[in-house]
C-alpha cells in the first residue's frame, strides 16, 4: 500500500489497501480510479462495494494511474480519501483536553525517516493512541514511503506537527499530562515505572535519541531491557514495546469485567 497526498486528502492504492480501507472507512473515500479494461480477479468486489457506498469511480489508462499514484504498486486501482490531515498546536491542545484523564500520546523527537514515522503512526493506532507529536524542524514528512509504513493508520491516527516541541512537553506538563522518556543509557527499566494516562511517551530519533531539552523536560527516563548483544531498538519497535507495556499497566488496573 501507498498513498500520495493531494487535495487535502490522500490517494490509497494497491488492492490490500484499498479493500481494507473500504471495509474500515468507507465514510472517507471520494473517488476511486481503476486501470481501464482491467480483468484482475481481485477487483470485482471492490468494484461492487464502491457501486454500494456510491463512491464515483473513473476508469484511467496506465500512464495515469502511474502518474496518479508516483509510480507506485497499485495493481490497478487507488482511492482518494478526505484524509485526517496533520493538526497544530492548538487543536493538540485541544484533543489533550478533550480527552483528560485518558490521553495517551507519542511523540517522536526528529525522528527522519519516513518509514519509521509509518511504522509508528501504525503502533500507535494498534496501541490505542491518541495523536503522534513530531517537531516541525527536523522530522519526516508524510510520504507514500511513510503511509505505506504506515498500513492504514494515517487515516485513523492525528498527526500533529508542533513548531516548538520544548514549549509543547511544558505546555502538556502544565496541563497534568506525564511525561515519559526512553534512554537506553539510563538504569531505570520500563518494568519498573508505574505508567498511567494522560501521559504523554517519548522516543528519540534515529542514532541520537533524546535531545538534551526534551531530556530534561521528561518527568521520567526509563529505558527497555536488552538481553542480547544489540545496544539499542529501531525506533519504532522501541515506540512499541513502550506503549503496548502502558497499555497492559492501565488494563491490570482496571476493574475486572464481571462475567454476564
Amino acid at each position: 500500500m501507498a498513498e500520495r497526498k493531494r487535495d487535502g486528502g490522500h490517494w490509497v492504492y494497491g488492492v490490500h489497501a484499498v479493500r481494507a480501507l473500504l471495509e474500515r472507512r468507507p465514510e472517507g473515500v471520494v473517488a476511486a480510479a481503476l486501470l481501464r479494461g482491467s480483468r484482475a480477479s481481485t477487483l470485482p468486489d471492490i468494484e461492487r462495494k464502491l457501486a454500494s457506498c456510491a463512491i464515483p469511480v473513473e476508469r484511467v489508462d496506465r500512464v495515469a494511474l502511474d502518474r496518479l499514484t508516483s509510480g507506485g504498486t497499485h495493481q490497478g486501482v487507488a482511492v482518494r480519501t478526505r484524509g485526517l490531515g496533520e493538526i497544530g498546536i492548538r487543536e493538540l491542545e485541544s484533543l489533550a483536553l478533550e480527552r483528560g484523564k485518558a490521553l495517551r500520546l507519542l511523540v517522536l523527537d526528529q525522528v527522519q525517516d519516513p518509514r519509521n514515522l509509518g511504522a509508528c503512526l501504525r503502533t500507535a493506532d494498534a496501541a490505542g493512541v491518541d495523536a503522534v507529536v513530531v517537531p516541525r524542524s527536523r522530522s519526516a514528512k508524510l510520504t507514500p514511503a511513510a503511509v505505506k509504513a504506515a498500513a492504514g493508520a494515517a487515516e485513523t491516527v492525528r498527526l500533529a506537527r508542533v513548531s516548538n516541541l520544548a514549549s509543547t512537553l511544558h505546555w502538556l506538563k502544565e496541563a497534568g499530562v506525564w511525561v515519559v522518556g526512553a534512554d537506553a543509557d539510563t538504569p531505570r527499566s520500563l518494568h519498573d515505572a508505574q505508567l498511567d494516562a494522560p501521559i504523554a511517551v517519548v522516543v528519540g530519533g534515529e542514532g541520537h535519541g533524546l535531545r538534551r531539552l526534551t531530556r530534561e523536560l521528561c518527568d521520567e527516563i526509563v529505558s527497555i531491557p536488552l538481553r542480547g548483544t544489540v545496544a539499542s531498538l529501531n525506533v519504532s519497535v522501541a515506540a512499541a514495546i513502550l506503549l503496548f507495556e502502558l497499555d497492559r499497566q492501565i488494563r491490570s488496573r482496571s476493574p475486572a469485567r464481571r462475567p454476564a
